[in-house]
């Protein structure tokens, strides 16, 4: 039986990975990465988390694309596969923006969502940490 190759749980534009890139060096700090989460909150009831990780937990998916190191949180993977992330810059706002799939709503002002699980049909709370 051979081993099948493994879905990339996320990928990025190469607007948000110049972005990270960008940050990263600005930072001041040796990072091996950018952890990326969900966590209960927000009106919708999830938000995506974004941090500098040192290193990588003994259970981050790791994924490295366009030159960056994504660390993601175990329990958020279900939640993350397929997404795409991008950074947009507008006249009013400029951040990361996730496109996700599993995202089944979002709030009005596009700080939090309610997203489902990759292997089911209707939306979970997510049990994560920061």
């Amino acid at each position: 039986m051979t081993d099948r190759p493994r879905p990339q749980a996320m990928r990025l534009t190469e607007a948000a990975a110049t972005r990270i890139r960008e940050l990263a060096a600005d930072s001041g700090k040796e990072i091996e990465g950018v952890r990326i989460g969900v966590k209960n909150g927000g009106c919708a009831g999830m938000e995506y988390t974004m941090e500098y990780a040192a290193e990588a937990g003994p259970h981050d998916e790791v994924v490295e694309d366009k030159g960056v190191k994504l660390l993601i949180d175990p329990a958020a993977v279900m939640f993350l596969l397929g997404t795409e992330m991008d950074y947009q810059v507008g006249q009013m706002r400029s951040g990361f923006v996730f496109n996700n799939p599993n995202q089944t709503s979002a709030c009005g002002c596009g700080e939090s969502v309610m997203l489902k699980s990759a292997d089911q049909a209707e939306p979970q709370a997510a049990e994560a940490s920061d």
